[in-house]
């Protein structure tokens, strides 16, 4: 055996030698297909947060995103790599083991009543609420996500246009004049809020009440009544969707109607909408986000517009702001429920539109401070005013 020790080691080393030879071709093809990778992987990564809307207004969607982007836009991660951001956060909650460096073994020293200090994103009390022109779910995953990169906190209201009525069913006619239906809408929404919750950073505590949003614009349909029972149920539905996949801690369901006397003098179909949707709902929010052309008395009276300013359980108001006269009309009703009906308008902020390149209005803070004054001025400055708002662009 001995004569033959030595020529077997040799063959064995020159097999092994072969082995590793080719393993290292083997890997340098890899590497140099990676790299080849990577320009197509940093296009997708770069691709645009703005919804492509076939219809009008593309320059108010660009005005609005420039003025509310964050510094860091251009690094936030699409919506559509919605799996594959999902499986890099799990591997960030379950990372491998290092060796312990310094600073890390001089924070094991510290007694564990010191903790070390986590990094906080500062909350934006205004969100970015749109006026839709499409169900796509794509394009509103992207919308959630750019929403939770701004790190919004508040009232988000989706506005899917008028009530309509078509092919014996209920649902909208979106800003882009096609018609959607109730249920198309409630799944794009349930895709806002996947994007937002996916794209919110690790330990945010950031929360939206997501509002599917219409108008008592000229509404077509059987019934007003059955169109408000309807939007319940779908909000109720949404609800029950984002419970079950775990996304209710940071979005709630509630609803929106942009409600304005103009539109309804006879208040006729305004109040069969919130009445039908008031035996349907589930202790979801109606939020009122309309106006009161010419104030108390000059269209609806003071009981009709507090109906559905507060008036109704689950209602609230979300005031359109749009100049200082808005403000001392929404002020005045808010007077009258007071000392008439001794309850105050549940206010959930102020509405605004447009962006700082459009001579829109006032600007979020300039409404709030508004509305604070002209409560102050009737005498009702304790009525419950919170911080911000929505600005609605479409």
């Amino acid at each position: 055996m001995k004569r033959y020790f030595l020529p077997v080691v040799a063959a064995l080393a020159f097999a092994l030698g072969a082995a590793g030879a080719a393993l290292a071709n083997s890997d340098h093809a890899k590497s140099h297909h990676a790299k080849g990778a990577a320009p197509a992987a940093a296009a997708g990564h770069g691709s645009s947060l703005i919804p492509r809307f076939p219809g009008a207004h593309p320059r108010a969607w660009l005005r609005a995103l420039r003025h509310f982007s964050p510094k860091s836009a251009h690094t936030a991660k699409p919506a559509h790599r919605e799996a594959t951001h999902r499986q890099h956060r799990q591997h960030k909650q379950a990372p491998k083991r290092r060796a312990p460096t310094r600073q890390a073994a001089k924070a094991k020293a510290k007694p564990k009543t010191e903790q070390q200090p986590r990094p906080t994103h500062p909350l934006r009390a205004t969100t970015l609420s749109i006026y839709e022109q499409t169900t796509h779910t794509r394009v509103l995953a992207h919308q959630g996500c750019y929403a939770a990169r701004r790190h919004e906190d508040g009232v988000v209201i989706l506005d899917f246009g008028k009530l309509s009525y078509a092919h014996g069913g209920y649902g909208t006619l979106l800003f882009s004049g096609r018609f959607a239906t109730n249920r198309s809408i409630t799944n794009a929404m349930f895709a806002y809020a996947r994007g937002y919750v996916s794209c919110l950073p690790d330990g945010s505590t950031a929360s939206i009440e997501l509002a599917r949003g219409t108008s008592n614009y000229h509404p077509s349909g059987p019934s007003a009544y059955t169109a408000g029972v309807r939007w319940a149920r779908e909000t109720n539905r949404l609800g029950r969707m984002l419970a079950r996949q775990g996304l209710d801690e940071h979005v709630d369901s509630a609803a929106a109607d942009d409600a304005e006397p103009a539109w309804d003098p006879a208040f006729r179909q305004t109040r069969q909408f919130f009445h039908g949707f008031r035996t349907a709902v589930h202790g979801h929010t109606l939020f009122n986000y309309g106006s009161l052309d010419g104030g108390v008395g000059a269209v609806w009276s003071a009981r009709q517009a507090w109906y559905v300013a507060g008036g109704l359980p689950n209602t609230k108001a979300l005031p359109e702001i749009y100049n200082s006269a808005m403000a001392e009309q929404w002020a005045e009703l808010a007077r009258i429920a007071s000392g008439k009906y001794h309850r105050s308008i549940h206010f959930a902020g102020v509405m605004t539109q447009g962006t700082s390149d459009c001579d829109c209005g006032l600007r979020p803070t300039e409404a709030h401070d508004a509305l604070a004054t002209a409560l102050d001025a009737e005498g009702v400055g304790h009525v419950p005013l919170p911080d911000g708002g929505t600005n609605i662009v479409g």
